[in-house]
C-alpha cells in the first residue's frame, strides 16, 4: 500500500473517531446537540439500540437511500456508518454526566470544536463522502435544489423527528447549526495532505 494512501486511510480513522468523541461531549453537556444526534437520542429511547447503534442504524438507512439517487459510496462512506456511532458510545461510556453550566458550556464548546476538526480529517483524506454528504449531494443533482436548500431538508426533517421522539433539542442545536458551517469552512483546508481544499459547502457533518 502506497505511504500517502496509508496516511489518507489512517487520517481517515482519525477523524471519524475523533467525531463520534465529539458528540459524545454534546451530548454529555446536556444543553441540546446536532440534529442527526437528536434523531440518534430519539431512536434510542423507543428502542432497545444503544446511542451508538441508532447512529449506526441511521448512517446505514441513509446510506440504503443512494442507490435511487445513484451515488457511489467510498471507503469513507463505509467507515463512516461503522466507526462514528462506536466512538460516540465510547466517549458516553468515559464521560461522566456533569451538571452546571460552568462544566457544560465548556463541554460543549470542546465537542463543537473537535468535531469542526474531525470533519476537516476525515474530508480532507478524500475516500469517499459520509452518507448524509452523499444523500445531500444526490438530492442536489437530481432535484437541481440549491445545496443549502436540500441540506435545510434533510437536516430539519431529522431534527424534527428527532425532538417528537425525545432528543434533546436547546440551544445547542441552534449554536451547531450557526457556528458548525464556519468552523468546518477553517478546518477543511487544513488536511488536504497536499490535495487541493475541499469547498466548506461540500459537507455535512454526520452527528
Amino acid at each position: 500500500m502506497p505511504s500517502s494512501l496509508l496516511l489518507r486511510i489512517t487520517q481517515l480513522v482519525v477523524g471519524l473517531c475523533l467525531y463520534g468523541l465529539g458528540i459524545a461531549l454534546m451530548v454529555r453537556a446536556g444543553i441540546g446537540v446536532a440534529p442527526w444526534d437528536v434523531l440518534s437520542q430519539g431512536i434510542a429511547a423507543h428502542t432497545p439500540l444503544s446511542f451508538g447503534l441508532a447512529t449506526n442504524a441511521i448512517g446505514a438507512v441513509v446510506l440504503l437511500l443512494w442507490w435511487p439517487l445513484r451515488q457511489k459510496p467510498g471507503l469513507g462512506t463505509v467507515l463512516n456508518v461503522l466507526l462514528i456511532g462506536p466512538a460516540a458510545q465510547f466517549g458516553l461510556w468515559l464521560l461522566p454526566v456533569v451538571e452546571g453550566l460552568s462544566l457544560r458550556l465548556p463541554l460543549f464548546a470542546a465537542g463543537l470544536l473537535l468535531i469542526a476538526v474531525a470533519t476537516g480529517l476525515y474530508i480532507g483524506a478524500r475516500l469517499g463522502p459520509g452518507p448524509r454528504d452523499g444523500l445531500m449531494t444526490g438530492l442536489h443533482a437530481r432535484s437541481g435544489w440549491p445545496i443549502w436548500q436540500v441540506r435545510s431538508l434533510i437536516e430539519g426533517s431529522a431534527l424534527l423527528a428527532g425532538w417528537l421522539l425525545g432528543g434533546n433539542v436547546g440551544p445547542g442545536t441552534l449554536a451547531f447549526a450557526l457556528l458548525i458551517g464556519p468552523l468546518c469552512g477553517m478546518t477543511l483546508g487544513w488536511f488536504g495532505i497536499g490535495r487541493p481544499p475541499v469547498a466548506a459547502h461540500a459537507t455535512v457533518p454526520p452527528g
